[in-house]
């Protein structure tokens, strides 16, 4: 995907506009619709008393920022792992390391039932981690494993697995009801605190996939090109995985699993800015945002006055992509 469509510049100048009309297009509109002189009067004239200037603050905008920050850090970790292992079909919800980060959850439930938020967000980043280590780990020792296609199913296999494990611990220890929150992905049950306490931390995940961009552009040309170029590729690969266990982890906390972000949007941004991951990266997040939230604002009106789960909508889309490159990248082994 050599092509560039448009200019980077002018998606990192539309993108904050659309991301501003997105978030008013979800604190405004839902199974109750707000009047803007409403939502205008909740930020500025904020009435304790008023129910509607409640469900503004309280419940609608803690929802729409999280859509908007699980979005781009979510297509911020597919964009990094596609281009630092050249598999095109790479991505948190494919490669592990979702159901990691769900996984530790569990566990954390289960032995730490009181944690605090921080103590949650952690679990989420080392099950992350650990998810993706064990998908590569394994994939490295397999004749033939690290080919996109067998990866991919490979990644699917630990996933179901951690998935089916965490469905297990969740019915022994009684907390299923709990658990179910981080495998149904609920943007409606967004906790206000958690998204302050993620924000700082993604932050710092974007800061550092910013400065190892320029090397995952180096990576993406194959690690002899790399090393000859200077790069310590086995760093730079364990800072991106760091990196993607820190975003998906906060992602995962936040709202649960959500499919399909991380494999379609890097994909888009590299068609329209090119395979310069300077771009590529904060170009998918900006895209990635825009994207999970106009899917959540959907998910509102599918099945009008109840809610379609955020997986369905964006699913709808993912699958037939994914099953496109499988069809027509089958054997590659570039992601670019």
């Amino acid at each position: 995907m050599s092509h560039k469509a448009v200019s980077p510049y002018l998606i990192l100048a539309v993108s904050p506009v659309a991301i501003v009309l997105v978030l008013l297009a979800s604190v405004m509109y839902g199974a109750k619709s707000m009047d803007w002189t409403v939502v205008r009067d909740a930020f500025f004239h904020f009435d304790p008393d008023n129910v509607n200037h409640q469900i503004v603050l309280h419940s609608r905008l803690p929802r729409a920022a999280g859509a908007l920050l699980i979005g781009g850090f979510l297509a911020m970790s597919g964009a990094m792992m596609q281009g630092m292992t050249r598999n095109y079909l790479a991505s948190p919800a494919i490669m592990g390391v979702s159901d990691g980060a769900a996984f530790a959850i569990t566990l954390t439930m289960i032995l730490m039932p009181n944690g605090s938020m921080l103590g949650l967000v952690a679990s989420s980043f080392i099950g992350s981690a650990c998810g993706v280590a064990l998908v590569f780990l394994l994939s490295w020792m397999m004749p033939g494993g690290m080919a996109p296609v067998r990866m991919a199913i490979l990644g699917t296999i630990i996933g179901t697995f951690l998935s089916s494990a965490s469905a297990a611990l969740a019915i022994s220890f009684n907390i299923s009801q709990n658990v179910s929150f981080w495998f149904n992905a609920r943007l409606h049950q967004m906790n206000p605190d958690l998204v302050k306490l993620a924000l700082p931390l993604g932050l710092i995940g974007l800061a550092v996939a910013l400065v190892l961009a320029r090397s995952i552009t180096i990576i993406s040309l194959g690690d002899d090109i790399a090393a000859g170029l200077g790069q310590r590729t086995f760093w730079v690969k364990l800072a991106t995985m760091a990196c993607v266990a820190l975003l998906t982890g906060v992602s995962v906390a936040l709202a649960g699993k959500i499919a399909f972000v991380g494999l379609l949007i890097p994909h888009m941004t590299r068609y329209l800015v090119g395979v310069d991951y300077r771009w590529v990266v904060p170009c998918s997040g900006l895209m990635g945002a825009v994207f999970l939230g106009l899917s959540d604002v959907l998910s509102r009106f599918m099945n009008y006055p109840f809610e379609t789960p955020i997986g369905v909508v964006t699913s709808a889309v993912g699958i037939p992509f994914f099953l496109y490159l499988i069809r027509t990248r089958g054997g590659g082994e570039r992601a670019a």
